[in-house]
């Protein structure tokens, strides 16, 4: 037993040390995390910027309120699977001429029973939403089959090639509940949510750091035999 006891005393050191690491890293991401919500509550709360102004975006343009006005392609709707709080359906993309480009619009979520009779309005629209990141490839265990015209995400560069759209913003954009015509899909239904765990997850590593530093004391204190 006696040549056991410092190797058992420098593992638990070295447990204590990647578990100490650990719970640091965690208090990071909650420090990052919190940064991301408050990011995230000011772009809520900014007014509609034009939409023909943004070309590229990355991971920080998410959410941004937008606008864009111009008229929809009749016809040229996706049906993208969808469970929201209203229960299981659809939610209805189409495809917004702006003049420069072509936009592609979550105008909002209909049930089941109503895939295929949510046409969007005639005429010159004015949409206002949140700017959205494509979403490629589909759900979990789920592939998007644009040759079957059968979806589970809002791939916007799939969806633009199978409907021949041509020249397609890199996103697309959620509309909100104000402009949501009456008796059309229900818009606003984003969901906008963090899980904040980090504090216990931090925590949960300190606590392992701390029994394993008390073990590799007890290992070298105890007598040898």
């Amino acid at each position: 037993m006696s040549g056991r006891r410092p190797w058992l005393g420098l593992l638990a050191l070295a447990v204590a040390a990647v578990t100490a690491a650990l719970g640091v890293w965690q208090v990071e991401r909650r420090a990052w995390k919190h940064a991301l919500v408050a990011s995230v509550e000011r772009k809520l709360a900014a007014s509609p910027v034009p939409v023909d102004g943004i070309a590229a975006v990355g991971a920080d343009d998410a959410y941004r309120r937008v606008r864009a006005r111009g008229r929809y392609r009749i016809g040229a709707d996706t049906y993208v699977q969808a469970v929201t709080a209203y229960g299981p359906g659809w939610w209805v993309v189409s495809p917004l001429d702006t003049g420069r480009r072509t936009l592609l619009v979550n105008r909002g979520f209909v049930p089941a029973e109503r895939k295929g009779k949510a046409p969007p309005p005639p005429g010159s629209v004015t949409v206002t939403g949140l700017l959205r990141l494509s979403e490629p490839g589909g759900a979990f265990l789920r592939s998007n089959d644009p040759a079957a015209d059968r979806w589970y995400s809002r791939d916007v560069p799939a969806i633009a090639a199978a409907k021949r759209l041509g020249r397609v913003a890199p996103f697309f954009v959620d509309q909100d509940a104000a402009g949501a015509p009456a008796g059309g899909p229900r818009g606003g239904l984003t969901v906008i949510a963090f899980p904040d765990n980090h504090l216990v997850y931090a925590l949960t590593w300190f606590a392992l750091s701390a029994m394993a530093l008390f073990f590799a004391w007890t290992a070298w204190r105890s007598p040898r035999r």
